[in-house]
C-alpha cells in the first residue's frame, strides 16, 4: 500500500472560511488518475460562491484523460530560484520530484491566485513525512510568543466534534492552537502509535497567523 491515498480538491471562500473537499482524484497504476466531483458537497460551496475548477468545467462527469497533466500546472516549475528552498519547506523526496500525482500531494497545490489546495487521505506507513497546517487560527487570536519553530506539539482526538468526525485538535501543552487541516486529520485516526507533530513554520503579527505543522510517522 502506497503512503500516498487519494488526494482531494478542496476549496473554501477564502482565508478563515470552512474548507470544503469538492472533488477527488484517484490513482490506479494500470487506470492512470481519475477526478470527479464530490455532488454531495457542491450544494455548499456553490451557495459560497465556487466555479468549477478550470479544464474540469463539467460537475457531473467523470473524467479519466489528463487529469494530472491539468493539476500539475499548479506545480513549481525548474526554473524558480528558490527551488531548493521550496523541496526543504515541503520535505519533498528529490527522488520523487519528477512524479507530479507526489508533488501536487506533497506540497499540495497552493497558489495565491485562487481558493483551491490538495489534501492528501495518507496512509499511516512508517517513514511518512508532510506538512500541514493548523485550521482556525483566525478565530484563536494567540499571542505570537506563545509558539516557537521547532516545538514539540500533542494532539486529540475528538471523535464526538459534530462537524468533523475526523477533527484533531492541537494543543502546545495546555494550551489549544486549533485543528490539524480536514483530510489530513484522518491519518491521526488510522495510525497504531503516536504520530509525531511540531511547529515547522510560523506566520504571525503580534498574533499567530498560520501556522506549519511538520508530521512524521
Amino acid at each position: 500500500m502506497s503512503k500516498i491515498g487519494n488526494i482531494f480538491l478542496v476549496w473554501r471562500k477564502g482565508p478563515g472560511a470552512r474548507r470544503i473537499p469538492v472533488g477527488e482524484i484517484k490513482r490506479n497504476f494500470s487506470l492512470g488518475a481519475r477526478f470527479e466531483y464530490i455532488k454531495d458537497n457542491l450544494i455548499e460551496a456553490k451557495e459560497q460562491g465556487f466555479i468549477p475548477y478550470t479544464g474540469f468545467p463539467e460537475l457531473e462527469k467523470k473524467y479519466n484523460e489528463n487529469v494530472i497533466e491539468i493539476f500539475a500546472q499548479r506545480l513549481s516549475k525548474s526554473e524558480r530560484n528558490d527551488l531548493s528552498d521550496f523541496y526543504e519547506f515541503w520535505r519533498v523526496d528529490k527522488d520523487r520530484k519528477q512524479d507530479p500525482y507526489y508533488m501536487l500531494s506533497q506540497t499540495q497545490g497552493l497558489l495565491p491566485i485562487d481558493n483551491f489546495e490538495f489534501l492528501t487521505d495518507f496512509n499511516p506507513k512508517k517513514g511518512l513525512n508532510f506538512i500541514t497546517e493548523i485550521a482556525g487560527l483566525s478565530k484563536s487570536k494567540i499571542d505570537s510568543s506563545k509558539l516557537s519553530i521547532g516545538d514539540k506539539l500533542s494532539y486529540k482526538l475528538e471523535k464526538d466534534n459534530d462537524f468533523d468526525r475526523y477533527a484533531v485538535s492541537v494543543y502546545k501543552n495546555d494550551l489549544f492552537l486549533g485543528y490539524i487541516k480536514l483530510i489530513h486529520s484522518r491519518i491521526f485516526y488510522r495510525a497504531k502509535g503516536i504520530i509525531k507533530i511540531r511547529a515547522h513554520h510560523i506566520e504571525k503579527n503580534g498574533v499567530l497567523k498560520r501556522v506549519f505543522l511538520e508530521v512524521i510517522v
